[in-house]
C-alpha cells in the first residue's frame, strides 16, 4: 500500500475514532460504553475479537468479550502483580516485547498461547486513574500502522466516557435510593419493617449476599444485630465494644471499598447511631467505590429516618404505656371505692410492675402480697422488722432484701406517706433494671393509691369507734337504758350482748418522767395514738373483742367462750400481745388490766364495769406488780364494793382520812401514804421504816404527827383495822389520784 492511501486510512481510523468519543459521552452506564466501542471497533476495523479488560482491585477481570477466542476469557480473573504495568501506560502490539528480560506478563503470554497473528491493546486511562485496557486481535495477519498515539489519547477519551457514566450512574443510584427512601421508609412503621427494607434495598443495589444493620447500644457499649437482613448473617450477633472505643477496630472496612465486606456508620449530630454492613460471597467480586456511595446515601437518609422512627416508637410506646397507666388508675380507683382492703390493689400493682409487690404497716409488719401464695413465706433478714434505719433516696425508694420462699431477693422499699403521717411501706421486687420516668410515674400512682386506701380505713375505723363508744356510753350506765339503740348497735356489729361477757379496764400509762403540763398534755395525746393503734390491732386480732373508750377509760368486752376455761391464762396473753405490739412501734409502756365478773343478761354490764374499775383501783394502790387481777380475787374489797357508794362509807372516809390527805398535799410531806404503809405492815416500826426507806425516827416523827392530824391512837389495833378499812373503800374509787 501506498504512502498516500495508507495516510488517508489512517485519517478515516482516526475520525471514526473522534466520532466514537462523542458517541461515548453520551452514554448513561459503563455497560453502554463499552457495548458501543465494541461494536464500533468491529465494524471499522474487521478485527476477529475484541475484549475489554477492567482493572478491579488487584485482578484483570474481562468486562466484555466478544467474538473469537472466548477460551482465553476462561483464563480470568489474572492478578494485576503478575502482568506488565506497561498494559496501563500505553499502546502494545504482538511486536512489543517488555522492557525488562526478566520481567514476564502472564497477559502477554496467553496472547502468544493462542493462534494470533495480529493484536494490540489500548490502555484505557486518565491524569487520575486506570481503568484497564481494551485488547483487539487478528486470527490472520493484519498489517497494523502507527497509530499508537491516536489510540493512547482514545484511551484517555474512553477512560473519560467511563467516569463521566459511572458518575451519571452513580448519580442515578443516589435519586434512586433517596426516592426509595422518601417512598418506602414512612415513620408510623416498625421498626423491624423499616431496617428489613432498608437492608434489602442496600443488598440489591450492592449485589451482596447479606446486608443488616447493627444498633449501638451506649449504655451497655455493645453493637447489636437488629433483625431482619438481607441474606444469612455469618457476622457474630453482639460486637462489644469499649469507652470512646475506635469503630474501624471492629468493622475492618469501614468506608473502604476493594473487601468481600463493607460498613458504613449510621450517625446523626455526631452521635452513632449503629452501622449498616453488607458481605459478599467468596466468588462474587469485591464492593466497589459506587457501592460505598450507594451505602453512603442510604445511611444519611437512613440514619435520620431511624432516629425519627426511633422517637415516633418511643413517643407512641409511651403514649401506650400512659394509657395502660391511665386505666390501672381507673381500675385502682375502683378498688378503693368497693374494697376495704389491700388485697386487690396489690394484685393488681404486681401486674403493673410484673414483678412481687408487698405492702407493710408502718411497723414493718407485712399486710398483704401481690402473690398471695407467697404470703407466708416472706419472712425479714431483719428479725426485728425496723424500718427506721432505711435511707431513702431522692426518689424515695430504698434497696431491702428479704427472704422469699428460702431465698434472699432484692427489693426496692418506699414511704407510703398520708399528710405528714408514715402510713406503711411499698416493696417491689428489684432486678438491677433502670427505673425509667413511667416506673417511677406509676410507683407514684400506686403509693397515692394506698395512701387513700390508708386514710379511708383509717376514716372507717375511727368511724365505727365512735359508734362503739357511742354504743359503750348507752349500754354501761346504771339506769335507765335505751334499749332500742343498744340493741341496733348489737345488729350492726353482729354482736350477741345477751351470750355471757367478760368487761374489762384497760390502764395506759407512758414512761416519760416530765410532769410539766405541757408534757401531761403530749403523754395524754400519745395514749391516745396508743389506744388507736391497739384498737387496730385488737380488731385485726379478733373482731368479736370490743375494745372502746368511756369518758378516760379503755373498755374491753370478751365472750366468756373465748377463756375457754382458762380465763387468767387468756387475758395475761392478750396483755402481753398488746405489750409486743407497742414495744415494735418502740413505746415503752406500763399496761394494766382491771377485769369484773361475768354478765347474765344486758343489765349486768354496768355493774361488771364497775366491778372492773374497782379492780383496776385496787391494782393501781398495791405495791406489787400484778398487772391482770379480777375482782373475784380481791378478797374484802368484793365485800367493800357493796357498801363503797353508801353515805356512811363516805362519812367513813371523810373522818379519819380526809384531814391527813389535805395535810400531805399541802406540806408536801406523804403522811397518808406513810400511814398506809403503817397498816399494811401490821404497826410493825422497823417494817415500815424499811418498807419507806426512811430512818426510824423520821417515821416516829410522822407517826406522832398523824397521831396529833387525825386525833386517834394509830397503835391500838382496832382503831388500825378501822383506818385499813378505809383505805380500802377509798382504793375502790380513787386510783387516779396515783395512776396518772
Amino acid at each position: 500500500m501506498t504512502d498516500q492511501k495508507k495516510e488517508k486510512l489512517m485519517t478515516k481510523i482516526e475520525n471514526h475514532l473522534r466520532l466514537i468519543t462523542r458517541q461515548l459521552l453520551k452514554f448513561d452506564t459503563v455497560e453502554e460504553v463499552l457495548n458501543y466501542l465494541i461494536e464500533a471497533f468491529q465494524s471499522r476495523l474487521n478485527c476477529d475479537f475484541i475484549g475489554v479488560i477492567l482493572r478491579q482491585n488487584d485482578q484483570l477481570i474481562p468486562k466484555v468479550w466478544n467474538g473469537a477466542l472466548q477460551s482465553l476469557k476462561q483464563s480470568f480473573p489474572i492478578p494485576v502483580t503478575i502482568c506488565s504495568p506497561i498494559l496501563f501506560q500505553k499502546s502494545l502490539t504482538y511486536k512489543d516485547e517488555v522492557v525488562n528480560e526478566n520481567e514476564s506478563c502472564e497477559f502477554m503470554n496467553l496472547l502468544k498461547s493462542v493462534p494470533l497473528e495480529t493484536w494490540f491493546t489500548v490502555p484505557i486511562q486518565d491524569e487520575r486513574e486506570n481503568y484497564g485496557f481494551c485488547v483487539i486481535g487478528y486470527l490472520n495477519y493484519t498489517p497494523l500502522y502507527e497509530m499508537d498515539k491516536v489510540f493512547n489519547e482514545f484511551g484517555k477519551d474512553v477512560a473519560v466516557a467511563m467516569q463521566l457514566a459511572e458518575q451519571k450512574e452513580l448519580e442515578r443510584k443516589k435519586i434512586k435510593g433517596i426516592e426509595f427512601v422518601v417512598k418506602n421508609l414512612k415513620v408510623d412503621e416498625s421498626l423491624d419493617e423499616l431496617i428489613g427494607k432498608i437492608v434489602e434495598q442496600a443488598g440489591i443495589s450492592t449485589n451482596a449476599a447479606f446486608a443488616g444493620i447493627y444498633l449501638y447500644n451506649e449504655e451497655k457499649n455493645y453493637f447489636i444485630f437488629h433483625p431482619p437482613s438481607y441474606g444469612e448473617l455469618v457476622k457474630q450477633e453482639k460486637i462489644i465494644t469499649y469507652k470512646n472505643y475506635v469503630l474501624k477496630d471492629f468493622f475492618e472496612y469501614l468506608e473502604k471499598p476493594g473487601g468481600k465486606e463493607m460498613t458504613v456508620p449510621l450517625t446523626l449530630d455526631l452521635k452513632t447511631l449503629g452501622v449498616l454492613h453488607v458481605e459478599k460471597k467468596n466468588m462474587a467480586g469485591v464492593f466497589t467505590k459506587a457501592d460505598l456511595d450507594i451505602l453512603t446515601v442510604l445511611a444519611e437518609h437512613v440514619a435520620t429516618i431511624l432516629k425519627n422512627v426511633y422517637l415516633y416508637q418511643q413517643e407512641k410506646e409511651q403514649m401506650k404505656r400512659l394509657q395502660s397507666l391511665l386505666e390501672y388508675e381507673q381500675l385502682l380507683v375502683k378498688q378503693t371505692i368497693e374494697e376495704e382492703d389491700f388485697d386487690s390493689i396489690t394484685k393488681i400493682s404486681g401486674q403493673i410492675f410484673q414483678k412481687q409487690v408487698l405492702l407493710f404497716d408502718r411497723y414493718f409488719h407485712i399486710i398483704t402480697a401481690s402473690k398471695k401464695s407467697l404470703l407466708s413465706k416472706i419472712e425479714l433478714i431483719d428479725k426485728k422488722g425496723n424500718a427506721s434505719n432505711l435511707t431513702f433516696n431522692h426518689n424515695g425508694g430504698t434497696k431491702y432484701t428479704l427472704c422469699v420462699d428460702g431465698k434472699a431477693k432484692e427489693f426496692l422499699i418506699w414511704r407510703i406517706i398520708g399528710g405528714r403521717n408514715l402510713l406503711g411501706y411499698l416493696a417491689i421486687e428489684y432486678d438491677q433494671e433502670e427505673l425509667d420516668p413511667f416506673y417511677l410515674l406509676a410507683v407514684d400512682l400506686v403509693r397515692n393509691i394506698y395512701s387513700v386506701q390508708f386514710i379511708k380505713k383509717k376514716l372507717v375505723i375511727d368511724a365505727v369507734a365512735q359508734v362503739k363508744d357511742n354504743f359503750i356510753e348507752k349500754l354501761l350506765v346504771e339506769k335507765n337504758m335505751d334499749m332500742n339503740s343498744i340493741i341496733q348497735y348489737m345488729n350492726i356489729f353482729k354482736w350477741n350482748l345477751y351470750k355471757p361477757h367478760r368487761v374489762a379496764v384497760l390502764y395506759i400509762r407512758t414512761t416519760e418522767t416530765r410532769t410539766d403540763k405541757t408534757n401531761i398534755f403530749e403523754q395524754q395525746s400519745k395514749k391516745f395514738q396508743i389506744f388507736n393503734d391497739l384498737k387496730e390491732k385488737i380488731t385485726q386480732l379478733d373482731s368479736q373483742i370490743i375494745f372502746a373508750k368511756k369518758s378516760e377509760e379503755f373498755v374491753l368486752i370478751v365472750p366468756v367462750e373465748k377463756e375457754q376455761q382458762a380465763a387468767k391464762k387468756y387475758w395475761y396473753r392478750l396483755l402481753n400481745q398488746m405489750e409486743q405490739w407497742l414495744n415494735v412501734r418502740g413505746d415503752n409502756c406500763v399496761l394494766k388490766l382491771g377485769i369484773g365478773g361475768t354478765t347474765e343478761s344486758i343489765y349486768d354490764y354496768y355493774n361488771c364495769y364497775q366491778q372492773a374499775l374497782q379492780t383496776l383501783n385496787v391494782i393501781m394502790h398495791q405495791d406489787n406488780s400484778e398487772s391482770v387481777k379480777f375482782f373475784d380475787e380481791l378478797g374484802s374489797y368484793t365485800l367493800l364494793h357493796l357498801i363503797k357508794d353508801t353515805e356512811e362509807a363516805k362519812f367513813f372516809m371523810n373522818t379519819y382520812l380526809e384531814k391527813l390527805k389535805s395535810y400531805s398535799e399541802s406540806n408536801q410531806v406523804d403522811l397518808f401514804h406513810t400511814l398506809r404503809v403503817f397498816l399494811e405492815q401490821n404497826g410493825s416500826i422497823k417494817h415500815t421504816a424499811d418498807k419507806l426507806y426512811i430512818h426510824r425516827s423520821t417515821l416516829l416523827y410522822r407517826l406522832e404527827k398523824i397521831k396529833e392530824i387525825i386525833g386517834m391512837d394509830i397503835h391500838n389495833a382496832e382503831i388500825r383495822f378501822n383506818l385499813l378499812l378505809t383505805y380500802k373503800l377509798y382504793d375502790l374509787q380513787h386510783y387516779k389520784q396515783k395512776g396518772q
